[in-house]
């Protein structure tokens, strides 16, 4: 596979998906094959992340704060300057994921006041011309967790993943003017297997216009 078969009119692409559906594995794989320029968010680094999972109610708003901060900061200094020497920019995720988690772990006061804020800064970010979701269901979402071994996340609950996978999915209904691309993967093993990754790619690398596109992968597709 070359790059000359998968050439991108986009010049920012964002790969999205719940906590779990390998959407940094993905991004990475795909910026080192075509020298894009790669976005990972830095959540390693949150201090408040290990304290949230152990006691939500307290830690959410420091949280979600923290992220939303961070998030905007990286992508006010990264998307600004173009890099002549990279094809495209390819991001692990979209500033939008700051309000959808917010409003599943905040309560309605602290949400309101959290939602004027992200509106506010959501002015000086450019959109993605294509925004990919990774849909994955729950158990493989746990499986792929567990695989990781990440200790703060092994207690997540089901039921917290459902709600973020329901919020992820409402938004998107929401956006306009925005190329979205879901991608049904739960059949798929696009990191260790070269031909699901493939498979992957020609649907990414295809023309879209704006409005939301769903693609169910089947093994043995060929598409």
């Amino acid at each position: 596979m070359t790059t000359e078969n998968h050439r991108t009119s986009y010049n920012f692409i964002c790969i999205e998906g719940n906590i779990g559906a390998g959407k940094t594995s993905l991004a990475s794989k795909i910026a080192e094959q075509f020298n894009a320029k790669l976005i990972l968010e830095q959540f390693e680094d949150n201090p408040f992340l290990p304290k949230f999972y152990n006691d939500q109610d307290k830690y959410a708003f420091p949280l979600e704060l923290s992220f939303l901060a961070s998030r905007y900061q990286q992508l006010i200094d990264q998307l600004a300057p173009q890099d002549l020497f990279k094809t495209f920019t390819i991001s692990d995720y979209l500033i939008d994921k700051s309000l959808i988690f917010a409003k599943n772990t905040l309560h309605e006061d602290e949400y309101n006041l959290y939602a004027k804020l992200f509106n506010i800064m959501m002015g000086a970010l450019p959109r993605p011309d294509l925004l990919v979701y990774l849909y994955v269901n729950v158990e493989r979402l746990q499986g792929n967790i567990r695989k990781r071994g990440r200790s703060y996340e092994q207690q997540i609950e089901d039921n917290y993943l459902e709600r973020i996978q329901a919020g992820y999915l409402e938004h998107l209904r929401l956006l306009q003017n925005q190329r979205i691309l879901i991608i049904d993967t739960n059949n798929l093993d696009f990191i260790n297997n070269e031909g699901d990754y493939k498979l992957v790619l020609d649907c990414i690398f295809s023309n879209y216009t704006p409005g939301i596109h769903r693609i169910v992968i089947e093994k043995d597709s060929q598409k």
